[in-house]
């Protein structure tokens, strides 16, 4: 498969290549390489190329439609392998991976059908005239995207910036560029123009830098860290560039004592062991009405037990390796901060090995959690869940919103009467679910979870400007 850089439909060597290992064998994987400042000042000419161009800029919005159609088919026809790459890459269970895949499918058809349906308005202003406004793109976009979804989370920004007649340049995470760079390869092969998509990995700190300072990108979606998130404003506010973060979860699922248990059992283990709670969105806040703690935790607990690791590529693995042995270590850190803080371990704990390797940490479940304990206020990114009670639905709101984040939350009654989505400060609240996504759906964060909307109509705002028209009559 392809390991160099895609600066305008060319695959270009770097200056320096770097390994990637396989995080459920320990193994090297590939050899990659790394965008240096130089690459990327390439990519971005390559990409402002492009827009300019007859080949993008006069080409009509049906023919890019078109063109995204055709990368969605050519995705669905290698979906089984760009699955196992991307198992590969990053070690989730390929059962994961490839529900990843059908959603990126889905998502550059959903943006496909977008593209000649950006329209203005006409404006019945005062006075002799003819008003109307256009949506014209906003231009060169750098798209900076996290290692948990790799493939998934760039097509929430590639899809709808291509289909507002934007050019791309994808930056994927430096652990996990292999299926990026796939995309990039079948972009070729349905037609794209050389410069509309550029794929350029390379590290945060160097290649993301440059991309984010770089006078020649007009606009930045970004989703990580709220601490890099805030790095990127700062840095962006120089050249004035428009910025889209999607950013860190410390996501509450409320259980309350009129639910269906078993269901929020499910949920509960589906919102933070589904990815290995490598989830921007996890429910890895346990919020339980006293009244059935008790029952709740016991269950929660023995199915944590018997959710052990396993081979990602095995069918019944339902917990995979962590992406890197720096990850691993980081979430082993917060284990151990639990239980210095006197949260109680009632499920895991422990990292794992199959078959004598991998990064792998066993699904954790603590009890007796409370806000101010690191496991209860920082984003942990990994299989750990902290359980906290309340004692009615006043309280139950307050615990919920008591995070500096406000990505999503999850609520769990038999009430609809009960079900408090408006007073949780969340950009998504499931009611009697958790963790589902589409394509129509805008996905995005209140406070210190970033702001604009990845998905649905939403995120084309993202990706236009508004162009006002006078014509005097």
């Amino acid at each position: 498969m392809k390991t160099e850089l895609l600066i305008g439909n060319e695959w270009r060597a770097a200056a320096r290549r770097y390994c990637l290992v396989n995080p459920a064998t320990e193994e090297p994987l590939a050899e990659v390489a790394e965008a240096g400042e130089a690459e990327i000042d390439a990519a971005v000419q390559a990409a402002r190329a492009c827009l300019e161009s007859k080949q993008w800029r006069e080409l009509p919005a049906r023919k890019r439609g078109l063109l995204l159609f055709r990368l969605a088919d050519l995705l669905e026809q290698r979906a089984n392998e760009i699955a196992e790459v991307e198992t590969r890459n990053n070690g989730k269970p390929l059962f994961e991976s490839k529900i990843d895949v059908a959603m990126a499918i889905e998502t550059f058809r959903y943006y496909a059908g977008w593209a000649d349906k950006l329209t203005g308005d006409t404006l019945p202003v005062s006075g002799n005239f003819f008003t109307y406004t256009l949506r014209e793109p906003v231009g060169v976009v750098a798209a900076i995207v996290p290692w948990n979804f790799p493939l998934n989370l760039a097509t929430w920004k590639v899809a709808p910036a291509l289909a507002a007649g934007c050019t791309v340049v994808l930056k994927p995470a430096h652990e996990t560029p292999l299926t990026a760079l796939m995309l990039g390869e079948l972009a070729i092969e349905a037609g794209f123009p050389a410069g509309a998509l550029n794929v350029v990995p390379g590290p945060g700190s160097t290649a993301g830098a440059a991309l984010v300072r770089h006078p020649g990108v007009d606009k930045i979606a970004f989703t990580g860290s709220t601490e890099v998130g805030r790095w990127i404003m700062r840095e962006a506010a120089g050249t004035l560039k428009r910025v889209t973060l999607e950013l860190g979860g410390k996501s509450p699922n409320i259980v309350f004592a009129d639910a269906d248990l078993a269901a929020a059992v499910r949920g509960a283990q589906n919102g933070i062991f589904y990815g290995k709670g490598e989830v921007c969105a996890a429910g890895s806040r346990l919020l339980v009405e006293k009244a059935v703690h008790d029952q709740l935790i016991e269950e929660l607990a023995e199915r944590a037990k018997k959710l052990t690791p396993g081979d990602p590529f095995e069918k019944n693995t339902r917990l995979g390796a962590i992406v890197s042995r720096r990850q691993q270590e980081t979430v082993l850190s917060y284990i151990e901060a639990g239980k210095k803080e006197g949260a109680r371990l009632v499920a895991g704990g422990n990292p794992a090995k199959v078959n004598g390797k991998g990064y792998y940490v066993e699904a954790t479940v603590f009890d007796a959690a409370r806000p101010g304990m690191k496991i209860v206020d920082e984003e942990i990114f990994g299989p750990v869940l902290a359980v906290l009670t309340f004692e009615n639905e006043a309280q139950g709101i307050e615990l919920a919103n008591r995070s500096m984040y406000g990505l999503a939350a999850g609520i769990w009654t038999k009430d609809i009467q009960k079900a408090v989505a408006r007073a949780i400060k969340a950009g998504t609240v499931w009611v009697n679910t958790y963790n589902f996504y589409d394509p129509a759906a805008p996905f995005g964060g209140y406070k210190a979870s970033g702001f604009g909307r990845d998905l649905g109509r939403e995120a084309l705002d993202n990706y236009t400007e508004t162009k006002t028209v006078w014509v005097g009559l």
